[in-house]
């Protein structure tokens, strides 16, 4: 792949807890045991990098530490291979992907089961480990994901987190073809995602609640049901979709306590709820979800973090077949910051990618 450069371009937090993001050079790191090197093209953008830049999600174990380079959905080329790696799947030349997740043991409960997910001694892109936001990082050979050749790298982007995630919670739904699921948060970064999974990969009819401009985006990927939580009753609204019943999932996609309290009473009878986007601020349990309620309608409430490395090529496919298309705008390094003040006000629709070239 020719001579490396031994400086590249990469954008940190400079001051974490604030919103705030630095463009800086960085050394070139070299592959160590079992990792390969990969020049990085494209990174998505995610509301999962606001929290962790800012401090504000409670439930992580340390706050984040100056100059970590955030980022969590890259896409590349390898450009070096690390000892060890001789006999990987993968090789130089090779578009790969890098997760949430960048790293996890294989060797924990979790991992032994197929939860890799949840690996107890996960590496997290972009907090305590080197994240996408930069033009080169290192990654383990073992759990980069492949990136069909017909998908384009600046669309693959997204789907290594936000796609891989609503298709995971989609599936742990038990929601059926043919089925009513309700998005709550259904035109942004995830939301709009998980439109096109729902409806045009397994076939269920799609409710999507949002702010009222985003009407158009979540009805052109595939709702039958728009509905502006800030105008009516939107349980009320989703009753009389559904034939009075409910929804058989409800997803909850947007990092709102409100949006949680508003979840249950959107639920069918043995329906679902399904935890996805985190609060950020001190810890709230959800407001509605009362013991008698969820025992008399056979209910239930579910957790998803990311999906595991199977959900993600999976994903992947479905975009590169053309199923699922990520609505985006692509951003330079130096317009990180002002990319992150837009997503805490709310004001983006769909995806962010870094053109990291």
């Amino acid at each position: 792949m020719g001579d490396l450069p031994k400086k590249y371009k990469g954008a940190i937090y400079d001051e974490p807890g604030k919103i705030s993001t630095k463009v800086v050079e960085l050394d070139m790191p070299e592959p160590g045991p079992g990792d390969v090197l990969i020049n990085l093209s494209h990174s998505g953008v995610c509301h999962s990098d606001l929290g962790v830049m800012t401090n504000s999600w409670k439930g992580l174990p340390a706050p984040t530490q100056a100059g970590q380079v955030g980022g969590h959905e890259g896409v590349g080329k390898i450009v070096k291979m690390g000892p060890g790696t001789e006999h990987s799947a993968v090789k130089v030349g090779d578009r790969v992907g890098v997760k949430w997740i960048s790293a996890i043991c294989d060797s924990c409960p979790a991992c032994l089961s197929g939860h890799d997910g949840v690996c107890f001694n996960q590496k997290v892109s972009g907090y305590y480990t080197p994240g996408t936001f930069q033009q080169y990082v290192t990654a383990p050979a073992s759990y980069v994901t492949p990136i069909p050749e017909s998908l384009d790298s600046a669309a693959a982007a997204p789907m290594l987190c936000a796609g891989v995630t609503v298709y995971s919670a989609l599936r742990k739904s038990n929601a059926k073809s043919g089925d009513w699921v309700v998005l709550l948060g259904a035109g942004g970064g995830l939301g709009h995602l998980a439109v096109q999974i729902a409806s045009r990969g397994m076939g269920m009819r799609v409710i999507g609640i949002d702010q009222g401009n985003k009407e158009d985006l979540v009805k052109e990927c595939g709702a039958e049901v728009f509905i502006d939580h800030t105008k009516g009753d939107a349980e009320e609204q989703v009753k009389k979709a559904t034939g009075g019943l409910g929804a058989q999932a409800v997803l909850v996609l947007t990092a709102a306590n409100g949006a949680y309290a508003s979840g249950m009473g959107l639920l069918k009878f043995g329906g679902t709820l399904v935890c996805v986007g985190l609060p950020e601020g001190d810890l709230k349990p959800i407001a509605t979800a009362y013991p008698q309620f969820l025992v008399a309608k056979a209910q239930k409430i579910v957790g998803v973090a990311v999906g595991d490395r199977r959900e993600a090529i999976e994903t992947l496919d479905l975009a590169a077949r053309g199923l699922v298309k990520t609505h985006f705008e692509t951003i330079k390094l130096d317009q990180l910051t002002e990319t992150f003040e837009k997503m805490h006000r709310a004001e983006l629709k769909g995806r962010v990618v870094l053109d990291l070239s």
